[in-house]
């Protein structure tokens, strides 16, 4: 296992938190960022939930590194 396979392996489960959608999946499981406030932010939860809205927030970024995977596959076979 080389590092680019770790690399690929964090964008994909990038990619997995950033397809979650909060009606319909976070809010009905007490996922939502609305409920967490103060001091709960610091629990382990809350750190999750700041981690998926951080990467629904940053799509661009993930289009374009999913853009750039690609085409090193491609390139490199």
């Amino acid at each position: 296992m080389g590092l680019w396979t770790l690399l690929e392996g964090c964008l994909l489960l990038a990619n997995a938190l950033a397809i979650l959608n909060e009606d319909r999946f976070l809010a009905p499981r007490g996922w939502s960022f609305q409920e967490f406030s103060g001091v709960k932010r610091n629990s382990f939860k809350g750190q999750l939930i700041g981690l998926i809205y951080a990467t629904q927030y940053l799509r661009v970024l993930l289009i374009l590194l999913n853009s750039i995977c690609i085409a090193v596959k491609l390139v490199s076979g």
